[in-house]
């Protein structure tokens, strides 16, 4: 009997998501539910068995080739061991790659969840064909996805691809991993509501200051869209944080010479406002030879992204391709 079926999980702070997949990307089911806001992890991965056993009950679980986990890093992905992420608070060091297999009897692949979603848009998005390519997503917080070769890059510890936490600006602002300066301090979803909230602070006469009841209440999507009524404000914090972003990714081109940069996450929705400031910086940070054929884009596959690199991953395991 031919093992032609992928059981996806992406596991996140607010959502757990599960997915049965083919090899051709075809979702024949898929689940969600919120992640519960407990810091026990057993409280929460209780939640991701009954959601994953749910979707195993629907085939004959001869067709599953095995699991494929894209959840918060950092991650060792060899050991299937989650240490510490930001947004589950309580984990500490779970090796979720032996629960897992012990709990269903399948071989599971755990990675970082921006690694995987590269894996996704090489294989099923934007990036299908290509085989040197750049994947960062830019949401509440940055990080990113390196394939070279058509191999995704994993390091000597499996946590290659931390790029929003290369350093942009040494004396910037302070970065939750304890660094200054870093990308994500400087043009992740947080860092636009944060410059957001600081000029306001001196002047309220932005059109932000009539979509909010306090300062706390902004956000990256607050701010996107004052700027895309043509607010002055607005629109300047966008073209910062899209600034530092381009320098973010041009240090990216001038390392890894890709043939394409995918940005997704939620602040990729802004668009041709974030893509433009983008591809100016890595005109002008670039060598010309390195930006030749370069395409920056946008995501193909948004959100599902983390789900279909999931899947992609267990078939390059189960064929023998790791």
């Amino acid at each position: 009997m031919k093992k032609s079926l992928a059981l996806a999980i992406d596991l996140g702070g607010t959502s757990i998501r599960g997915a049965l997949i083919q090899p051709d990307g075809t979702v024949l089911e898929h689940c969600y539910t919120d992640t519960p806001k407990s810091d026990n992890p057993h409280v929460i991965i209780g939640e991701v068995n009954r959601l994953a056993q749910g979707l195993l009950e629907k085939e004959d679980i001869g067709l599953i080739a095995g699991i494929g986990a894209s959840v918060p890093g950092p991650v060792d992905p060899r050991k299937g061991v989650i240490y510490r992420p930001p947004n589950l608070p309580g984990w500490t060091e779970v090796p979720i790659k032996k629960i897992w297999e012990e709990e269903f009897g399948l071989p599971v692949r755990v990675g970082n969840d921006a690694n995987f979603a590269a894996l996704g848009e090489q294989r099923f998005g934007a990036g299908r064909g290509v085989d040197d390519l750049i994947y960062i997503t830019v949401s509440t917080g940055i990080g990113g996805g390196i394939i070279v070769g058509g191999h995704l890059l994993e390091g000597a510890t499996g946590m290659a691809g931390e790029v929003g936490h290369m350093t942009i600006m040494p004396d910037g602002p302070p970065c939750n991993c304890g660094n200054r300066g870093c990308l994500e301090a400087l043009a992740s979803g947080l860092a636009i509501a944060r410059m957001a909230q600081e000029r306001l602070s001196r002047d309220r006469s932005s059109a932000i200051s009539c979509m909010i009841n306090s300062l706390e209440e902004v956000t990256a999507e607050t701010v996107a869209k004052a700027a895309s009524k043509g607010d002055s404000l607005a629109l300047e914090i966008m073209k910062e944080a899209a600034g530092n972003l381009g320098i973010g990714v041009a240090n990216l081109v001038q390392i890894f010479n890709p043939q394409l940069v995918i940005i997704g996450g939620g602040v990729s929705k802004a668009g041709k406002m974030l893509l433009g400031p983008v591809q100016e910086a890595v005109r002008e940070r670039t060598m010309p030879s390195l930006r030749e054929g370069l395409k920056i884009v946008t995501s193909a596959l948004g959100d599902d992204a983390c789900l279909m690199g999931a899947a992609a991953s267990v078939w390059k395991r189960h064929r023998g391709a790791d």
